[in-house]
């Protein structure tokens, strides 16, 4: 397994097929961002991490070389991101179920 995070990416890159300019399309950075965070010579912000992670099949963790401790700004990202993908299927009733969850002070 590789030591770095830009190594991770690579290693999947290679299992995946698939090309530097390819992943930054999929997660929507420029390929030279991209190539940035492989080198090592920029850190993924969070929602970015996320996205990388989700287009290579693995997880925040596994590209950080991490526990499976959750990063709590990865977290709201994830769950952000998953509402976004399922609200069009929600019915009125889980939506105002989430907009209380939310607003209620417990």
């Amino acid at each position: 397994m590789a030591e770095t995070l830009g190594g991770r990416i690579s290693e999947l890159l290679n299992q995946y097929g698939l090309t530097q300019r390819e992943l930054a399309a999929k997660v929507g950075v420029t390929e030279v961002s991209m190539s940035r965070y492989i080198k090592g010579e920029r850190s993924p912000r969070g929602p970015i991490l996320a996205n990388i992670a989700a287009a290579l099949h693995t997880t925040p963790e596994y590209l950080l070389n991490q526990e499976a401790e959750e990063d709590s700004e990865l977290v709201y990202y994830r769950t952000q991101r998953a509402i976004a993908r399922n609200a069009k299927n929600w019915t009125k009733k889980q939506k105002a179920d989430l907009v209380t969850a939310l607003i209620v002070d417990d």
